[in-house]
């Protein structure tokens, strides 16, 4: 039964999803498509474009993605404190860069005398854009709508691109949080079309390898790494970003064919800190994707009242 998106997301729960949308049939976003022997790589460009752009204007911050031949991943995290601290300028420079405003924004933007009414019409109309600036929702929508546009024009035709709703997962800890990472950084590697993560093209971990090359810290447009948890720790994921290529490369290693049942003794440390052996791991990366909520069994109990649910569900990952 689809469930109501109010008990899938919820800033007071986490603030990380995991989020999915698949092409409706046959259609293929990106890659190329032996039954109607056409390429779309093309299309790659297409959704990280818009990805980045999206994520420059809405307080959501992207920690991982992934885009494949017929649907694509994306690791969020909402940044509410940031939109809380945007002016009501700011606010409305970032979501008209998406939409049309209402004469009564643009006069106030142009800085025309407003009656006291109009002002305070005005500030309601800001507020509702800054809760949108904070919503999953609203970010996929403009992805989505923007890219089966793209695509129908270009394909000639009309009708439903994407396989209904996106899909989201609430990521309730950091657990949760690098095994939706991971999993979705090593998506091309799983489908066997990628052999290494730093070749696996139009996904973060690639985007961030090739940083390091260039000896840049950080990718323009992704949520930065800032290490382990800490005190007045600057805003980012809080993994150290060498420990998490460690730790991609080495589950890459082990979710291979020849690999399997296989576990390497050279085990990443970042696995012991997050309370993980070799084969709860593997185990907690293989079904990343299942369920709506992914966390500790503490943390979907913790989580179930703010997301306005009752029963125990999701993907259990083991306690520290």
């Amino acid at each position: 039964m689809t469930k109501a998106r109010s008990s899938l997301i919820s800033i007071d729960a986490t603030p990380y999803y995991h989020c999915v949308s698949r092409c409706v049939r046959r259609s293929f976003l990106c890659g190329y498509d032996e039954h109607a022997q056409q390429s779309y790589e093309h299309r790659r460009e297409w959704i990280e474009k818009r990805l980045f752009a999206l994520a420059g204007a809405f307080c959501i911050d992207v920690c991982a993605y992934a885009i494949m031949s017929n649907h694509y991943h994306v690791v969020f995290h909402i940044n509410a404190d940031k939109a809380k601290h945007l002016t009501q300028h700011d606010v409305i420079e970032r979501w008209l860069a998406f939409h049309q405003g209402p004469s009564l924004v643009q006069r106030f933007m142009q800085g025309d005398e407003l009656s006291e009414a109009e002002t305070e019409q005005c500030g309601e109309i800001i507020e509702v854009w800054r809760e949108r600036l904070t919503s999953i929702s609203w970010f996929m929508r403009l992805l989505n709508q923007h890219i089966a546009s793209e695509a129908n024009r270009e394909d000639k035709c009309t009708g439903h691109f994407w396989e209904g709703r996106f899909k989201s997962q609430a990521l309730l800890d950091e657990k949760a949080l690098a095994a939706a990472m991971t999993y979705v950084d090593l998506n091309p590697v799983r489908a066997a079309i990628a052999d290494t993560p730093e070749t696996s093209s139009f996904t973060s971990v690639k985007a961030r390898i090739n940083a390091i090359e260039n000896d840049k810290t950080d990718v323009e447009g992704l949520f930065p790494f800032v290490g382990n948890p800490r005190e007045n720790m600057p805003e980012g994921i809080p993994f150290r970003l060498m420990d998490y290529l460690e730790l991609v490369d080495w589950t890459g290693r082990q979710c291979r064919e020849d690999k399997r049942g296989h576990i390497d003794n050279r085990t990443p440390a970042i696995l012991n800190r997050l309370g993980f052996d070799s084969v709860e791991w593997l185990d907690a990366y293989k079904y990343a994707e299942k369920g709506t909520l992914i966390g500790t069994e503490s943390s979907i109990k913790d989580a179930l009242p703010l997301l306005g649910r009752k029963r125990l569900c999701g993907f259990r990952l083991p306690a520290n």
